[in-house]
């Protein structure tokens, strides 16, 4: 990671004749790819690093293109020789989804999806001009070739997972038929490929903007607005739905500037929703059952919830019977149960005492009738407080953080340790136990502990929405015995 902080520096420095006065790692999504906030004088801009260099060349060329007809993509400001790192124009932190879950359901809420379904039909429509598809990152075009790469990936990282017995080559023959019906489709432009509200940002202008379209190809335009509004973390309700899906229609047909035939538009949205909906389910499969991600898991229910609604309410216009029995199964009570996770209320009486400690002093006691519970030593993690500029920080400086989850092993343990912590939160709620004590221990109580304390807290009160109390016996103890000084 400090390579990459190094590179994304210099390339700055290059791009501006003088370095960046600071340097934010940002959050990594499912991706590989790292980002990184750099601050100048004229404001900030976005720096990438990426190893996969097909993918970072496709993105760089859609970009250059889409910036020359003024569409609301990010320009392109600097590229180093080896293609690896990028910087680009920073839409700050806002998402479409951020707004909606400040906002809710509201008027402003809806314009802004409004607005953004304007623009991907601009972006569709006049970035598929001179557009070379050879230099797309996978396929040219979302035919029947991606289309049935979509559907099983679902049936591999989803549908065998759950192991229940179905007629493999009657699915497989349904798969053909449905890929060869949205085949022939009569409208293909240019394919965002993932258009979600993640990937919406909103500047406090209220203009909308697009990140992330690195997998772009020809293809049907439904198949973007099926990805945004059947998003299942946005969970819109059917009146938005129907009505944005109006909006984008109406847009779309003056851009074209012909005639559209609604029912058979209509039609094969239905399918490609589908097709949106299993690949989302094929994604959260992989990384929550195959790379054990907590986050995609957490997110199987919904997934699943979405596509029983969809379910509900729309029809394919095509038999396939197989097909329909498999996500019968998949939507029914017993498997979307399967994968929700236990969840606190506020009548559950578990209370999970969170705390950070040093070995220099001692384990904290529990004083409850049972006792017991979990003690971590965090130890054996490489201590930022050998590092001279961390010496007095504590595990929440931002210093510190990003040391230890950009230069130390704290992200594997952690994720072992919620995996251990999990299986006995869900059945001390089920049970009804009153308390459950974890610790966690380093040499002076100061930096790894007090980290891997305030990461579990987050993790439990996100997954579990238990009733958390958390100590940090040394820095509580150091805070009481100097206290800052009242404001003047």
């Amino acid at each position: 990671m400090q390579h990459a902080i190094e590179a994304i520096q210099q390339l700055y420095t290059e791009w501006k004749g003088q370095p960046p006065q600071s340097i934010d790692v940002l959050p990594q999504s499912g991706s590989e790819r790292r980002y990184f906030r750099l601050h100048g004088k004229e404001g900030a801009v976005i720096g990438t690093y990426g190893a996969n260099i097909k993918e970072n060349e496709s993105f760089i060329y859609f970009s250059d293109l889409f910036s020359e007809k003024k569409l609301a993509t990010p320009q392109i400001l600097a590229v180093s020789k080896d293609r690896v790192f990028y910087l680009q124009e920073d839409f700050g932190d806002t998402s479409l989804l951020n707004k909606l879950e400040a906002a809710g359901f509201t008027p402003y809420v809806y314009d802004l999806f409004k607005k953004s379904l304007a623009e991907l039909a601009r972006l569709q429509v006049t970035g598929d001009k001179g557009l070379d598809y050879d230099r797309c990152l996978t396929n040219k075009e979302f035919g029947k070739q991606a289309i049935m790469a979509d559907l099983l990936y679902f049936k591999y990282y989803f549908l065998d997972a759950l192991r229940k017995p179905y007629d493999k080559q009657k699915l497989i023959d349904d798969f053909e038929a449905l890929s060869n019906y949205l085949t022939h489709t009569e409208y293909k432009y240019f394919m965002f490929r993932d258009f979600q509200s993640r990937n919406i940002m909103v500047t406090p202008d209220e203009n909308v903007h697009f990140i992330d379209y690195q997998g772009g190809m020809k293809g049907a335009p439904q198949y973007d607005v099926a990805s945004m509004l059947w998003q299942a973390r946005a969970n819109l309700p059917d009146e938005w739905k129907d009505n944005l899906l109006v909006d984008y229609m109406d847009t779309f047909e003056q851009l074209i500037n012909a005639p559209l035939d609604r029912n058979i538009f209509r039609s094969q949205y239905n399918g490609y929703v589908l097709i949106r909906l299993l690949q989302v389910l094929g994604a959260y499969g992989f990384r929550g059952l195959f790379e054990r991600k907590a986050q995609f898991l957490t997110s199987i229910p919904l997934a699943l919830r979405n596509l029983r609604d969809f379910f509900q309410h729309q029809s394919l216009g095509i038999s396939v019977p197989e097909f329909k029995k498999v996500l019968d199964m998949c939507v029914a009570d017993e498997i979307i149960q399967q994968f929700t996770p236990t969840q606190a209320t506020e009548q559950t009486p578990l209370i999970v005492k969170i705390s950070s400690f040093s070995y220099r002093k001692q384990i904290p006691a529990d004083d409850t009738e049972n006792g017991g519970g979990f003690v971590f030593d965090c130890r054996g993690i490489l201590n930022p407080g050998r590092v001279e500029s961390m010496k007095t920080q504590t595990g929440r400086d931002k210093q510190v953080k990003d040391f230890l989850e950009q230069q130390t092993k704290m992200p594997e343990f952690l994720n072992s340790v919620f995996d251990i912590v999990d299986i006995t939160v869900e059945e001390y709620i089920n049970r009804g136990f009153e308390s459950l004590m974890v610790s966690f221990g380093c040499t002076g109580g100061q930096h790894r502990s007090v980290y891997a304390a305030d990461a579990m807290a987050r993790h439990l009160k996100n997954k579990f929405k238990v009733k958390i109390e958390l100590n940090h016996w040394v820095q509580d103890e150091k805070n009481w015995q100097n206290p800052l000084p009242e404001k003047q």
